[in-house]
């Protein structure tokens, strides 16, 4: 009965969701938030993360409700999301230390002090926010030229266009990227710009 009677109001909120009703969110959110919370702060190890991770994931919830199929399990597309965007997290978090290990390598004479060391790491961020920007395609392009250091016949190959789409996304997210660094006037984030592209 008590299983039944889950299913039931479980069917009712969804249903009620897909309509764009707030208080069958909320009821959803209560459900399942402190167990998924859990699972998350297992998987990334960050309380912050978690929960916005947690955040992140709701809001994708409410954004595509529409989607929503009530007479699926909700749990397990609720989890399904929520493990797609750790796995975004992880992604992001490996680039990063992909990014910083490459420069931290090349720049001995900037790092003699703590506040240098800490204007450099800022500037990796603004580097890393100005690359997210780019369009999925050209993103992918650059970072497999400047990250991987892949030629542009290999990534010609794996991604199946022209090396000159390719020369044409390696110079356009260079220009996308020194104007959103020109923004700054930090002496590490100029070097960057001279370095990087």
């Amino acid at each position: 009965m008590g299983a039944n009677r889950f299913k039931e109001d479980e069917r009712q909120w969804l249903e009620d969701l897909v309509r764009g009703e707030t208080a069958s969110f909320t009821a959803l959110y209560y459900r399942y938030g402190p167990r998924l919370h859990a699972h998350l702060l297992r998987m990334v190890k960050s309380e912050e993360e978690a929960r916005e991770i947690l955040q992140e994931v709701f809001l994708k919830i409410w954004e595509h409700r529409d989607r929503i199929d009530p007479d699926r399990p909700f749990g397990a597309y609720l989890y399904r999301i929520a493990e797609n965007r750790v796995y975004d997290y992880f992604r992001k978090i490996a680039r990063e230390k992909r990014m910083a290990d490459h420069f931290l390598s090349n720049s001995v004479p900037f790092h003699t002090d703590p506040e240098s060391d800490l204007q450099y790491r800022d500037s990796i961020q603004h580097l890393e926010r100005a690359i997210q920007q780019l369009p999925p395609v050209r993103q992918k392009v650059y970072l497999l030229c400047k990250m991987e250091g892949k030629s542009y016949e290999e990534i010609a190959a794996l991604l199946g266009i022209s090396t000159a789409t390719i020369n044409d996304h390696i110079v356009k997210a260079n220009r996308f990227i020194k104007g959103y660094l020109a923004r700054y006037s930090d002496i590490v984030l100029s070097w960057l710009v001279y370095f990087w592209l």
